[in-house]
């Protein structure tokens, strides 16, 4: 049961990275001129599903603390790096939502919500390291 937090945000992560590369496109075209396909639908999906999966994920490390240590933020770094990564998931959301629901050409708001989510998913691959810690600290 401890390990389905790791394993779940391990793959909200690869999610997140597919995400990114789908937007890769969508920079290329825009600021670079290059004539290529962006797959918009899947970009949203996979976006709201590694945002949805990081939120998600936060919630259930936060419960896996509380029901196998009896208290939460205990971890370090690694809870307080999920808790800078709150207002980014928010922002991605909805500046995710807002360029998919009203559709129209942009530049600033795209690269902020890229610039965004990159930070996201750096800072989820940090998880990934810190939670390596607490498995080695807490449960090894």
């Amino acid at each position: 049961m401890l390990y389905f937090h790791p394993v779940f945000q391990v793959l909200a992560t690869l999610v997140g990275l597919y995400a990114l590369l789908l937007g890769i496109n969508r920079f290329r075209f825009n600021h670079l001129g290059k004539r290529v396909p962006f797959m918009w639908k899947r970009h949203v999906l996979m976006g709201r599903l590694a945002i949805g999966g990081w939120t998600i994920g936060m919630v259930g490390g936060l419960m896996m603390a509380r029901m196998f240590w009896g208290a939460t933020l205990i971890t370090g770094p690694h809870w307080q790096t999920a808790f800078w990564m709150l207002p980014l998931l928010a922002f991605g959301y909805v500046t995710g939502e807002v360029m998919n629901r009203l559709k129209k050409p942009r530049t600033i708001l795209p690269l902020l919500h890229a610039a965004n989510n990159a930070a996201l998913l750096v800072l989820a691959i940090r998880q990934f390291f810190t939670g390596w810690q607490v498995l080695k600290d807490f449960v090894f």
